[in-house]
């Protein structure tokens, strides 16, 4: 049947053509993502120009603040599956720097790290949740001076080339149950991570 009323037809012609259109660039855009994680998909080793720092807050004060020189990992992405990707990553507390060298030798000492009988602190994921195009949630164990806990850290994917791809960490812990419940309440029990992993291809 004709519809005498042209310019409904013409309307609905147009609503028709562009909902066409949003859904043929929405399925482009979902294979470009698809595309780019199976470029991503692999397995790295996280090199040296990575950066693994954190803070204690202090009532009243600065705080502490500092990194870790030396650590090393891997992880690995699994393109078909991000959940049975995976991230391992050891720290040496030995390589603490902080804004002090006293404060270097405290929490190298028994009352915090004890480098000389746990010298090395390690991550090891069990579940890696992914939970937006580019961000994931990394479930694991985190091991320090022998008390292994359940740890999480939230990941975003930075920059991607070739050989590499970068991302951005960043996680909480409580300390206490660790045996370095030292400071506290003065000083926070929480200890907040920042980290940048940048992982080359291995």
């Amino acid at each position: 049947m004709h519809d005498p009323r042209p310019g409904r037809t013409l309307a609905v012609g147009l609503a028709t053509l562009l909902l066409s259109g949003a859904l043929a660039a929405f399925q482009a855009s979902g294979a470009m993502a698809a595309d780019a994680l199976s470029q991503a998909a692999g397995s790295y080793s996280i090199d040296g120009s990575s950066s693994i720092r954190f803070a204690v807050d202090q009532v009243g004060g600065g705080g502490i603040r500092g990194s870790f020189a030396s650590y090393k990992g891997s992880f690995r992405i699994d393109g078909g599956n991000v959940g049975k990707s995976s991230v391992a990553i050891t720290l040496y507390p030995g390589s603490v720097r902080a804004n002090e060298r006293r404060v270097e030798d405290f929490l190298q000492s028994d009352a915090v790290f004890d480098v000389a009988d746990y010298p090395e602190i390690t991550f090891r994921s069990t579940a890696v949740t992914r939970t937006g195009a580019s961000t994931a949630r990394i479930d694991g164990i985190l091991t320090a001076r022998g008390h292994a806990r359940p740890a999480m850290f939230l990941a975003t994917v930075g920059r991607q080339s070739g050989g590499g791809i970068s991302f951005h960490v960043t996680g909480a812990i409580y300390r206490s149950p660790y045996g370095m419940g030292v400071g506290t309440p003065i000083y926070s029990n929480l200890v907040q991570f920042d980290m940048t992993l940048n992982g080359t291809r291995n």
